[in-house]
């Protein structure tokens, strides 16, 4: 794992690994921010956070693989 970089917004690497070592990635890179871990498709309000990244997964998927590009917001 490559050092930490603390301008990054999105991880696109992410998508198809489980969501456990995901969030490990985004912690280690931006270890300020809240990651949040979420079924892909759940209802959310709108709104951006500076201070947050979403890891949706695949629920019909047992390995929860990410399904999305996490990003910042």
């Amino acid at each position: 794992m490559a050092g930490a970089d603390p301008t990054r917004t999105s991880w696109p690497e992410l998508v198809g690994i489980p969501a456990t070592p995901a969030v490990m990635r985004i912690n280690h890179d931006r270890p300020e921010l809240v990651v949040e871990v979420l079924p892909l498709g759940i209802k959310l309000e709108k709104g951006f956070n500076s201070k947050r990244v979403r890891v949706f997964y695949n629920p019909r998927d047992s390995a929860g693989l990410v399904a999305k590009v996490p990003v910042v917001g």
